[in-house]
């Protein structure tokens, strides 16, 4: 049994307040986005349907495209231009990406020296900036226009009216880069072996900006990081490839009976009922194709509706399985397209991978609208985009391959990188392709809250999953560093974007899940979030203020503590005073007093005195009645007292007095080192060996004290207390978390010593004893 009581505060002069309500920082609510967070009566957004036709040219490794955009106008407004926008130009020559570019890091025992030398040989001659060519308004009549870097501008005859709809075609097309020495989430990737090329194709056709409540024509311009910012609407797009290539893309197949052999079509519709994935194309059909190479063409017809982006992937080498998965009360196809170079790896686990993403998310965040989820195997390591993700790691060439990533093990030869990307890269259909934030500003609202989930869907895939991101510990480093910026940091102007963006909020999520609120409130907060924001354009205020509505808690201290900070976490455990009250009885407490006394060691300087005679010794007239007294002896006086005492208690006082022998106090004293407010979570050991936890809430910092008390009331004694005993709390020092402190153990190694690396003269002489040995 505990009891804990009343705290102890000590002032300390606070940098800010902790506690300041956020209002100061969020727009004010309106009618559009509410006070509660969730889209208001008057909430709008734009809508841009494409219709396409693309040709992938694969002897010359260029795109050429011409595409008709029906534009809605629901915003309240008259637009007399528009903008779209040319990601593609990102590969100009003269791209704000290549200006800023700074020197490699290149050394003279540089390894990857070959590498950057041929890098900059390929940028010197490669151009993927896009041609635009024929805009033409409906009737076919030039449109006025500019290109601004990776933005174009078209100026319309008439100001398009708010609920009116213009359509509007283009024709274009660009030389695609190869990926392999110019990733920047599409490209190509060449297989010198056999001659083919395997292409990953995305950002490829001029896309409309968003029009917003918050930004009006969205401006920023595609400096490579911050990534996508986009409008939803429906494709009708045909793809014309060599009649060897396999295609996948955002969409369901239309024309399957065109494109696909009798035996694939077959084992297609066979694979939409099956208790695996299966094959459509198999590893011997794939490995047939790269021999032969067509010269005659196919047209892939796809179409997709409600989406806010499009993008394909095309290869003569695919391998393609399938699985049709029921969500929702609907068949969904968990597919996966990949080379024989990707075996035995991903036909293990890719679609499996798709599937238990499909699954988890879900339920977490909302069952997947859509009809089919791809994941593919080529250049590009990790990207997304509707129904379809790009995915890198592989096998060795001999079709080995690590576990977990780290400890020497490369990332791209990882078994558990890449389960772990297909789920990062499906869960993106749901952050932000259906909850559609703005990438490019505020980068963590997809990626920080797609991480989140993907932590849990790991730890569901199996026990002890090795995760990378999501656990409190991992962020301690990167929290601590120079490289720290507040997470509401925009997306190009991160240091660290995988630590930033990904982890950190992935990190705080969990704590406000499982330590400020628990799973049951939480959970329902972030569905709710989810379902409410399905295909629209929610902004960061909208998240804090839902997250909030839902659980009905204020977290503002924590978004303030975790998104709009650098604050780290390091609780201290400063001081443990153990309490435990007299009996009042003198046979007992003096006793028990002398006891006390006598536990006191005699300082070192008396330890020559304690043996030998004392002058008093010599002379007995000195002594006195106070050489025999000792005030801890128990005499008459006090017990008649003591029994006086007792007669003058009430019932309920001498209730008290008894109880209060069996009960032991303990006053722990916590300082917080850092800035960063945070529940506090202590583990208390009794004597014998029962564990208690106890958790107090962040409110314990409301005054923005820097220290304070807690009262503990135990019937035995506390012999440990232990601050976050669970590893939660994202606490930068544990070993100062526990009382009494423990000591550190540090393991090391025993080796024989090396040789040292001869010098100059040695190689020669044994260069001259290698020459006589071979020529006696």
């Amino acid at each position: 049994m505990l009891i804990t009581l009343f705290s102890y505060v000590f002032a300390h002069d606070p940098i800010d307040d902790p506690f300041r309500q956020l209002e100061e920082l969020l727009p004010t609510p309106n009618a559009i986005r509410t006070a509660s967070g969730r889209p208001g009566k008057a909430y709008w957004q734009q809508e841009a349907d494409y219709t396409m036709e693309i040709i992938l040219d694969d002897q010359n490794q260029m795109i050429i495209g011409s595409e008709t955009i029906q534009y809605t106008n629901n915003s309240p407004d008259d637009l007399s231009y528009l903008w779209l926008q040319l990601d593609q130009n990102i590969f100009a020559q003269s791209s704000d990406r290549e200006l800023k570019r700074s020197a490699p890091h290149m050394s003279k025992n540089d390894t990857s020296s070959f590498y950057y030398a041929e890098l900059i040989e390929y940028r010197r001659d490669f151009d993927g900036s896009i041609s635009i060519s024929n805009v033409l308004d409906q009737e076919g009549q030039p449109l006025k226009h500019r290109i601004q870097k990776t933005m174009m501008r078209i100026d319309l005859e008439d100001p398009l009216a708010s609920g009116e709809t213009v359509s509007f075609s283009l024709d274009w097309s660009y030389t695609i880069n190869d990926a392999d020495l110019l990733s920047m989430r599409t490209g190509y990737e060449y297989f010198e072996e056999d001659d083919n090329y395997l292409y990953e194709i995305a950002m490829f056709f001029p896309r409309m900006a968003p029009y917003t409540d918050v930004h009006g024509w969205h401006h920023k311009q595609y400096l490579g990081s911050g990534e996508f910012s986009l409008e939803f609407g429906d494709y009708d797009v045909k793809i014309t490839v060599p009649a060897d290539h396999i295609v996948g893309a955002t969409g369901e197949l239309q024309n399957t009976k065109e494109v696909l052999t009798k035996k694939q079509l077959k084992r297609f519709e066979e694979s939409k009922t099956a208790e695996r994935p299966m094959f459509v194309v198999t590893p011997e059909e794939a490995k047939q194709a790269e021999k032969q190479k067509s010269e005659q063409s196919k047209t892939w017809h796809f179409k997709a509706e409600n989406v806010r982006d499009f993008a394909f992937a095309s290869s003569r080498k695919f391998i393609w399985d399938a699985w049709g998965r029921d969500i929702d009360g609907k068949t969904v196809m968990a597919m996966s397209f990949y080379p024989n170079e990707a075996e035995p790896l991903w036909s293990t686990y890719s679609t499996h991978a798709v599937a238990h993403t499909l699954d988890v998310y879900s339920e977490m965040v909302l069952p997947y609208p859509y009809p089919v989820a791809i994941s593919v195997n080529g250049p590009i390591g990790g990207m997304e985009y509707p129904m379809i993700c790009f995915n890198g790691p592989r096998p060795y060439d001999d079709g080995t391959y690590a576990g977990a990533p780290g400890n020497g093990m490369p990332w791209s030869h990882s078994k558990y990188a890449l389960i772990s990307v297909i789920i990062h890269e499906v869960g993106h259909n749901w952050f932000p392709m259906i909850i559609n934030s703005d990438e490019r500003s505020w980068t963590w609202m997809d990626e920080g809250l797609n991480s989140y989930v993907q932590y849990h869907a790991e730890q569901t895939w199996e026990e002890d999953y090795p995760s990378r991101r999501g656990e409190a510990d991992d962020m301690l480093r990167y929290m601590n560093s120079s490289y720290s910026v507040p997470i509401m940091t925009n997306g190009d102007s991160l240091l660290q974007k995988g630590s930033n963006a990904y982890g950190k909020p992935a990190t705080a999520l969990n704590i406000l899940r499982n330590t400020v609120l628990t799973p049951e409130v939480f959970d329902e907060a972030f569905r709710d979030y989810s379902q409410s924001w399905a295909f629209k354009r929610p902004m960061p205020a909208d998240f804090f203020r839902l997250i909030e509505d839902s659980a009905g808690e204020d977290l503002d201290w924590f978004w303030q503590s975790w998104f709009y900070s650098t604050a780290a976490l390091d609780l201290r455990i400063n001081e443990v005073r153990t309490l435990h009250p007299y009996s009042s009885d003198p046979k007992v407490d003096k006793p028990l007093k002398k006891l006390e006394k006598d536990k006191k060691p005699i300082p070192k300087a008396r330890h020559e005195y304690l043996e030998g005679d004392k002058y008093i010794q010599r002379y007995p007239e000195l002594y006195d009645f106070y050489n025999d007294y000792d005030p801890l002896d128990v005499t008459p006086k006090d017990m008649e007292q003591y029994d006086d005492f007792l007669e003058e208690l009430s019932e309920k006082e001498r209730s008290l007095l008894d109880s209060h022998q069996d009960l032991y106090f303990t006053v722990v004293e916590i300082e917080n080192l850092g800035e960063l407010i945070s529940p506090v979570i202590a583990a208390t050991t009794l004597k014998d060996g029962t564990i208690e936890e106890h958790r107090f809430p962040a409110d314990i910092w409301r005054r923005q004290n820097k220290v304070f008390s807690k009262l503990f009331v135990t019937e035995q004694p506390i012999v440990k207390i232990e601050l976050d005993p669970h590893i939660e709390l994202a606490d930068q020092n544990h070993d100062n978390n526990i009382y009494p402190p423990e000591p550190k153990k540090i393991h090391y190694s025993l080796e024989q010593s090396k040789d040292p690396p001869r010098n100059p003269m040695q190689k020669a002489q044994a260069e001259d004893e290698d020459d006589e040995d071979e020529n006696p």
